[in-house]
């Protein structure tokens, strides 16, 4: 395994993990003081991380080059471009930010935290992993890493009770939603030997028992949660009117973009071995 091919290929995730964590550090030694300087470095950080998109997405990244690490991250231009996406939400919400929190919607608990930004800068280092899986065990590393600082985030408010309960309702339903999804990968773990995408496809090629379909199905209502899908939307309304306005932005557009994409490459990777099988069921019955 070429390790420096794989580090070349997460450069962005190595950016973001590295300013994180130097931002994490001086939230905590600096204090809500610094909460606009910490926020310009964020949002640089992002444009950054950006750019080293580009080549990727210029030159149409595919084939066995955009495996890493042993097939558990796949760096093609779709990725690319939902990272993109992703991290031009990131942006956008940190730069409306320093707005909301300095004014009197903000309430009683006004000032920009310091702690935004970097909550916001890890949940987008966990969507770029997501959109990259090629692996059940990497999709749900991202996926958590994402959801741990949208929980936060939903309740960065600690003096406004609904911004607490929108935080409260989010974990508790997004803990449900991770215990489901959980539970249908470790089904498709068992009835196809394996976790990456490739196996897992082709053990549901052909006729597809019901425990592995058990195992598709809570897969799918999973991730159906993250994109907000009927009847998985219940969660939404609260927590969007709860979290405060910059985060309900950032929910409303980051995540979505990297659920989709997750949903997209999960379909058609893993689960479209199935599509051939049902055309032909279907033209025998006509």
């Amino acid at each position: 395994m070429d390790f420096a091919a794989s580090f070349t290929l997460i450069t962005p995730e190595l950016i973001l993990t590295a300013v994180g964590l130097v931002l994490l550090l001086w939230t905590a030694w600096a204090g809500d003081k610094a909460a606009r300087a910490i926020s310009i470095v964020a949002a640089l950080v992002f444009f950054a991380a950006g750019l080293t998109l580009a080549p990727g997405l210029h030159d149409g990244a595919t084939g066995p080059e955009t495996l890493a690490f042993g097939g558990l991250i796949k760096v093609d231009s779709f990725a690319l471009f939902a990272k993109a996406l992703i991290y031009l939400a990131a942006i956008g919400c940190l730069l409306v930010a320093p707005a909301f929190f300095n004014s009197e919607a903000a309430g009683t608990e006004r000032g920009m935290r310091s702690e935004y930004a970097v909550l916001v800068l890890f949940a987008a280092l966990g969507m770029s992993i997501m959109v990259s899986a090629n692996d059940f065990m990497s999709l749900y590393l991202g996926l958590e890493l994402n959801s741990l600082a949208a929980y936060v985030l939903a309740s960065i408010l600690r003096a406004d009770t609904r911004s607490a309960e929108a935080g409260l309702k989010y974990f508790v339903l997004g803990a449900l939603a991770s215990g489901i999804l959980l539970y249908g990968m470790s089904l498709l773990y068992g009835f196809t030997g394996g976790t990456d995408f490739p196996t897992v496809r082709a053990g549901l090629t052909g006729d597809l028992g019901t425990g592995a379909l058990f195992g598709l199905i809570f897969v799918m209502a999973g991730l159906a949660f993250k994109i907000a899908a009927v009847p998985f939307h219940m969660w939404t309304p609260d927590v969007y009117e709860g979290a405060p306005t910059p985060v309900t932005a950032f929910f409303a557009t980051a995540p979505k973009v990297a659920a989709v994409a997750l949903t997209a490459r999960v379909v058609f990777e893993v689960f479209g071995a199935q599509r051939p099988r049902c055309r032909v069921i279907s033209s025998s019955m006509s």
